[in-house]
C-alpha cells in the first residue's frame, strides 16, 4: 500500500469537516482566515513601522483580508505585494466561501422546510396516511361543504378543518396536483403536507396521529412484483399507532383503513384495539361489478350515491325527536327524501334493516336511513304542513330475480378478478360462464382464482392468453354471444394513467369490432381517473371509477361508522339489494306520478327509489333517483324501475 501524503491527509480532514454541515464549514473557513492572517502578518512584519509587533502585523493582515478598502493605504513595494495577495485571498476565502456557505445553508433550510419534516402542533384534525390514487378524491370528499366530515368536526367542537397528509415525498408536483383542483386550491391554507411513511413511528408522530379526530389509511396501487403489499403497510401502521397509544397512556384514535384482501380483516382487528372501520376494497369493487353485470345501468347509480358529485346520497340520521313514531309516519313528513330503513343497536354493533315495514316503530337509539339530495332534506320531522300520503309496506315473501345464464368476457387481469368470481358464485339464481383474456399465464390465473375461495369452483372459467389490444385476438372471440364485456384496469402498470389508457384503447377496439353486430353486449369499463370517464363511455358503455367510490366510502364512514354496515348490507348478495325491474312486473294502471309508484311498490313489500330511462336526457343521464313526487313519470315500456327489495340470503 502506498503511503498517504500530507496533502491527501489534509484534504481528507477538510472534507470530513465540510460534510458535517454549515457550522463546521464556517469553522473551517474561519481557520483558513486565521492561518492566512498569521502568514500575511509574518510576511509583512519586517516592513512594519519601527516598533510594530507581530500582533499588530497580523491585525493589519486581517484588515486587508476582510476589507479591500485598505488596499491603497500601504507604502512600500513588499508591503503592497503582501497587501494585494491578502486582498485577493479575502475575495476568494472570506467573501466567496462565506457567501457560498450561507447561501447553501439557506437553500438547504428552505428545502428541508418544504419537505415537511417539522411535526404539526394541531389537534382534532384529519390525517391521511399515504399518497395514492385515492388521496386527491379523498381530499375532495373531505372538503365537500355538505359532507359529513364537517359535521364530525363540529361534534368535536372544532371550528376549523385541518387536513394533514403524510406522503413518502413532498415536492412541487404533488402540490401542483392538489392546486389543479379548484375545490382543493381554495382550501390549500387548511392542508398540511408532511414527508414520511406510515411504517415509521417518528413519521406518525410528525402528523400527530394520536391527537387526530380520525386517521384515514387509503389503499395504494399494488404491483404484483413486490412482497410489501398495501395491506402489510396498513397492518404495520395500526400496530405502530397501538404501541404509541399504550406508551403514552392515551386512547387510540379512530381509524378508517382500506385493505385489498378481505381475508386479512381478522388480522387488522387483532392488530388494533381502538375504534376501527375497515373497507375491503377488492371485495367492495367486486360487489359493485357483480351487481352492474346482473343489472346493467347500476354504475350510474353508484356514480351518484357513492361519489361527491351532485345528486342523491344515503344518510343516517338520528331519531331522537321521533321515538314512538312508525317509519311510515316519518316518511310522510319527509317530502324530499325516501325512507329506506333503519339501523338498530344490537349489542356493541348495529342491526341493519333496510326495506323495513312502514309500521315498524322507532325505538330509542334507532337511526333512520334516508336517500336525499341534501343532508337537511333527510332530517326526520314530526310534523309538516302538507304530509305525504301514507305508504303500506309489509314484510312479504321475497321475490327473487329470474336469473339464468350470463356469459361474461373479461379483458385484462388484476388482483380483483378472483374476488369478482367469488362474488358471482354467490348469485344462486344465475349461472355465469366467464372467459378471461389477458397476457398473464393462464395457469397462474386459474391458481389464483381457485386459491381465493372454494366458491369460485362454481363458476365456469375459460382462459385465453392474448393481448386484447390486438384486434385479431378479439375478432373471432367477439363473434360469440356475450351478455357483458368487462375491461379491467391493470395493476401491473406503473401508474393509473397508463392502466386507464390501455383500458380505454381496448374499449375503442371492442366498440369498433361490435359496430356491425346486431347483438351488442353491455360494455363495462374500470377506470382509475374520473377525468377519463367522459372520453369514451358516454356513447354506450358504462364505467366504475373505483378510487372515487372508495374515497367517498372512507369519508362517509369516517363521519358515520354505521354507514359501513349499511353499505355492507346493501351491496352484498342476498338480503337488502337494489334491483332494476320492468314496469310490467307491477300493476301500473293508476300510476302517473312517483308518489303513485311508491304506493304501488310498497304494497309489494318493496321501496321505490327512482326510474332508469331507456333513452338518456340532454346531459347523457338515464338515472333519476328520488324524483319530485308530483312530477308525471311518463314511463315507456323500455324504462326500468329502481327498487330496494329484500332477496333471499345466499
Amino acid at each position: 500500500m502506498l503511503p498517504f501524503s500530507f496533502v491527501d491527509r489534509l484534504r481528507y480532514v477538510i472534507e470530513r469537516q465540510f460534510v458535517k454541515g454549515a457550522h463546521y464549514q464556517l469553522l473551517v473557513v474561519a481557520g483558513f482566515i486565521a492561518l492566512i492572517s498569521l502568514v500575511g502578518g509574518w510576511l509583512a512584519w519586517p516592513s512594519a513601522p519601527e516598533g510594530g509587533s507581530l500582533a499588530d502585523s497580523v491585525w493589519w493582515a486581517f484588515l486587508r483580508l476582510t476589507d479591500p478598502g485598505y488596499l491603497g493605504d500601504d507604502e512600500g513595494t513588499w508591503r503592497r505585494i503582501v497587501s494585494t495577495g491578502l486582498t485577493i485571498s479575502g475575495y476568494v476565502v472570506f467573501l466567496g466561501a462565506l457567501v457560498a456557505i450561507m447561501t447553501r445553508w439557506l437553500i438547504d433550510m428552505m428545502v428541508k422546510l418544504e419537505q415537511g419534516l417539522t411535526p404539526v402542533t394541531v389537534r382534532d384534525h384529519i390525517v391521511i396516511l399515504g399518497w395514492t390514487n385515492r388521496t386527491i378524491p379523498l381530499v375532495q370528499e373531505i372538503l365537500d361543504a355538505s359532507g359529513g366530515i364537517q359535521r364530525l368536526l363540529k361534534a368535536r367542537e372544532t371550528k376549523r378543518l385541518r387536513l394533514v397528509i403524510l406522503a413518502d415525498e413532498i415536492n412541487a408536483d404533488r402540490v401542483q396536483e392538489l392546486r389543479e383542483i379548484p375545490q382543493i386550491r381554495r382550501a390549500m391554507g387548511n392542508i398540511i403536507l408532511r414527508s414520511g411513511t406510515a411504517l415509521q413511528p417518528e413519521d406518525l408522530d410528525r402528523v400527530a396521529c394520536l391527537q387526530a379526530a380520525v386517521v384515514l389509511i387509503p389503499g395504494r396501487n399494488q404491483s404484483g412484483n413486490t412482497l410489501l403489499t398495501g395491506d402489510v403497510e396498513t397492518i404495520k401502521a395500526l400496530l405502530t399507532l397501538q404501541a404509541q397509544a399504550l406508551l403514552r397512556s392515551t386512547p387510540p384514535p379512530y381509524v378508517v383503513a382500506e385493505i385489498d384482501d378481505m381475508r386479512k380483516l381478522s388480522v387488522l382487528q387483532r392488530a388494533y384495539s381502538g375504534p376501527l372501520e375497515v373497507i375491503a376494497s377488492d371485495a367492495m369493487v367486486s360487489r359493485l361489478f357483480a351487481q352492474s353485470l346482473v343489472h346493467p345501468g347500476m354504475p350510474e347509480l353508484f356514480g351518484e350515491v357513492l361519489t361527491v358529485h351532485d345528486g342523491n346520497e344515503f344518510y343516517i340520521r338520528s331519531t331522537d325527536n321521533c321515538v314512538g313514531q312508525s317509519l311510515g309516519e316519518i316518511g310522510r313528513h319527509a317530502p324530499q327524501a325516501i325512507v329506506c330503513g333503519l339501523m338498530r343497536p344490537h349489542g356493541e354493533s348495529w342491526r341493519t334493516w333496510l326495506n323495513a315495514p312502514t309500521e315498524e316503530v322507532i325505538r330509542k337509539g334507532d337511526k333512520v336511513v334516508m336517500l336525499a339530495r341534501d343532508y337537511a332534506h333527510a332530517e326526520p320531522q314530526s310534523t309538516t304542513e302538507q304530509p305525504l300520503r301514507p305508504l303500506q309496506r309489509t314484510s312479504q315473501p321475497s321475490r327473487a330475480d329470474v336469473g339464468g345464464l350470463r356469459r361474461l368476457l373479461i379483458l385484462g387481469w388484476n388482483r380483483r378478478v378472483p374476488a369478482l368470481i367469488h362474488e358471482l358464485a354467490g348469485y344462486a339464481n344465475y349461472r355465469f360462464e366467464v372467459h378471461v383474456v389477458a397476457v398473464v399465464d393462464p395457469d397462474q390465473r386459474a391458481a389464483q382464482i381457485s386459491a381465493y375461495s372454494e366458491l369460485t369452483a362454481g363458476v365456469s372459467c375459460q382462459h385465453t392468453q392474448a393481448d386484447y389490444m390486438v384486434e385479431g385476438a378479439l375478432r373471432d372471440l367477439l363473434a360469440q354471444r356475450f351478455d357483458s364485456v368487462l375491461l379491467l384496469s391493470s395493476d401491473r402498470m406503473d401508474s393509473g394513467e397508463e392502466a386507464d389508457a390501455r383500458a380505454m384503447v381496448g374499449y375503442l377496439v371492442v366498440d369498433e369490432l361490435l359496430r356491425e353486430r346486431s347483438h351488442k353486449p353491455q360494455i363495462l369499463l374500470e377506470l382509475s381517473d374520473p377525468a377519463n370517464e367522459a372520453l369514451v363511455v358516454r356513447k354506450r358503455g358504462e364505467s366504475i371509477v373505483s378510487p372515487m367510490i372508495l374515497s367517498h366510502l372512507m369519508a362517509q364512514i369516517a363521519q358515520r361508522r354505521e354507514l359501513g354496515l349499511m353499505f355492507e348490507e346493501l351491496f352484498t348478495t342476498g338480503g337488502a339489494e337494489i334491483v332494476f325491474r320492468q314496469p310490467a312486473q307491477y300493476s301500473m294502471q293508476s300510476v302517473t306520478t312517483f308518489a303513485d309508484l311508491e304506493a304501488v311498490i310498497a304494497l309489494q313489500g318493496e321501496t321505490a327509489l327512482g326510474v332508469y330511462r331507456h333513452k338518456p336526457d340532454d346531459e347523457g343521464r338515464r338515472l333519476h333517483l328520488n324524483p319530485p313526487r308530483d312530477q308525471p313519470l311518463k314511463l315507456s315500456d323500455a324504462d326500468q324501475l329502481v327498487i330496494l327489495t329484500t332477496l333471499p340470503a345466499s
